[in-house]
C-alpha cells in the first residue's frame, strides 16, 4: 500500500490534497500530513514514504532545504513540488537537486493524478530493482571463512574499484564466475550490464560474431544486423569465461580491442568505440598453452594485470559446512520445500571427499539429497547418493 506524504503549510490546501488522493480508491493510498518543512524533514527520516509532495514557500524550512535535506541524508523518496509562485528557473532548479517533478498551484486535478501514479510506478520500479540485485547478489555470494578464500576477497576489494584487467584462474567448478561477479559488483561500473561469454560452449566459427556482432548479409545467415557481447557490455563488465579454449583467430581480435578500445563487426568496416571492463577466466594453464602455440603471449600479458587463483574445494574444506548449509536453503527454496537438516556426521563424511568437481559437484549432491534423502540427512544418505 503506497505511503504519501504532504507537506504544506495552508491547512485547506492539505486538506484538499489529502481528500483528492484518498478518492483514488483503486490505488488504495495512506497520507500522511506535516504543516512545515522542518515537521516533514522529521517524518521523512522517522518513516518510509512512496512519495512526498512539497510546497516551496513555508515557514521554518522551505520546500527545497527539505529537498535538500533529504537527498544529503541518503533519503530516496521521490519529490513533487509544488507552488503558486513557480518560474521555469524554480521547476529547472528543483529536479536537478532530485525532484522527480514540479507543479503549480493550485494544480491541475488531471496532470497531478497522472504525476502522482508514475512517480509511483516508477518508485515501485525501483524497489523491484534493487530487489532483484539483492536476490542475485545473494545468489552468487562467495560463501566461506577459509584463510584461501579470504586471500582472494582481499585481492578482489583492492582490485574491484580500479580499471585494471583481471585474470581469473582454478579448477572446473570452483567458483571462477562468482570471483568475476564479486569484482563487478564492487565496481565503479556496477550499475552497468555484466555479460558473460562462455568460449568454449560458442563454435570457433561463430565466436568473432558473439563478441564483435555482424553486419546484416556479411554471411549466408546473417538475415540482420547483430550487437556482439562488446556492445552489449558498454560501460559494464564483458566477462570471457574459458578464455583459454578461444581460437587463435579470436584472440587477435580481442586483443585488437584491449588495445585501442575499438572493434569491428563481421563484414562492416566502421570501427566502434567501447568502453568495457574485460575480466577473463580459465581452468587451463595459459603459459602451457602458449608455449605449445595455442593461446597468444601477448593477450595473456593484456588480460592477466591481476592474477586470481581460485582455490579447489579440496583447499578449502572447511568451507564445506557453510556451503551445505548455503545449498540446502537455496534448494528448498527452489523447490518451495521444508529445509532438510543434516547430522554432524554427515559433514563429516563429506568433508572427507576428493570433490573432483568442486562446489558444482557438491551442490549437485547435495540436492540430490534433497531430492532422495528423508527429512534429516544422514551418513548413510550420504554414502547411498554421493
Amino acid at each position: 500500500m503506497p505511503k504519501i506524504l504532504i507537506i504544506e503549510d495552508e491547512a485547506s490546501i492539505r486538506a484538499v490534497l489529502k481528500e483528492i488522493l484518498l478518492d483514488q480508491k483503486e490505488m488504495k493510498l495512506t497520507v500522511d500530513e506535516a504543516k512545515d518543512g522542518a515537521e516533514g524533514l522529521l517524518l521523512l527520516e522517522s518513516y518510509s514514504y512512496d512519495l512526498a509532495l512539497c510546497d516551496i514557500k513555508m515557514p521554518k524550512m522551505d520546500g527545497m532545504d527539505v529537498l535538500q535535506n533529504v537527498r544529503e541524508k541518503n533519503i530516496h523518496t521521490p519529490f513533487i513540488m509544488i507552488s503558486a509562485h513557480g518560474t521555469t528557473e524554480m521547476a529547472v532548479d528543483a529536479v536537478k537537486m532530485g525532484a522527480y517533478d514540479f507543479l503549480q498551484k493550485p494544480p491541475d486535478l488531471n496532470r497531478l493524478l497522472i504525476t502522482v501514479r508514475n512517480a509511483l510506478d516508477r518508485q515501485s520500479l525501483v524497489k523491484e530493482t534493487k530487489f532483484l540485485r539483492k536476490k542475485v547478489s545473494r545468489k552468487f555470494e562467495m560463501i566461506g571463512q577459509s584463510p584461501a578464500l579470504d586471500q582472494v576477497r582481499e585481492v578482489i576489494d583492492k582490485v574491484a574499484p580500479t580499471e585494471a584487467r583481471v585474470l581469473i584462474t582454478g579448477p572446473s567448478g570452483s567458483g571462477k564466475e562468482l570471483v568475476a561477479r564479486s569484482i563487478h559488483e564492487k565496481s565503479n561500473n556496477s550499475e552497468g550490464p555484466f555479460i558473460e561469454v562462455n568460449c568454449a560452449a560458442i563454435p570457433s566459427e561463430l565466436i568473432e560474431s558473439e563478441l564483435f556482432g555482424h553486419e546484416k548479409g556479411s554471411f549466408t545467415s546473417a538475415i540482420k544486423q547483430r550487437i556482439g557481447k562488446f556492445e552489449q557490455a558498454e560501460s559494464g563488465t564483458l566477462f570471457l569465461d574459458e578464455i583459454g579454449d578461444m581460437s587463435l583467430a579470436a584472440q587477435a581480435k580481442v586483443l585488437r580491442a584491449l588495445q585501442e578500445n575499438k572493434i569491428t563487426r563481421v563484414g562492416g568496416d566502421k570501427d566502434i568505440v567501447v568502453s568495457v571492463r574485460v575480466v577473463a577466466a580459465t581452468n587451463k594453464n595459459l603459459k602451457q598453452e602458449i608455449a605449445a602455440g595455442r593461446f597468444r603471449e601477448d593477450l595473456y600479458h593484456r588480460l592477466g594485470v591481476i592474477l586470481i587463483a581460485v582455490p579447489a574445494l579440496s583447499d578449502r574444506k572447511e568451507d564445506i559446512p557453510l556451503l551445505v548449509e548455503k545449498f540446502l536453503k537455496d534448494i528448498s527454496e527452489e523447490y518451495g520445500s521444508k529445509k532438510k537438516e543434516i547430522e554432524p556426521k554427515a559433514i563429516k563424511l563429506l568433508e572427507t571427499h576428493p570433490w573432483t568437481g568442486n562446489i558444482r559437484e557438491l551442490r549437485n549432491v547435495i540436492e540430490r539429497l534433497v531430492i532422495m534423502a528423508g527429512d534429516t540427512i544422514g551418513p548413510e544418505d550420504i554414502k547411498k547418493y554421493r
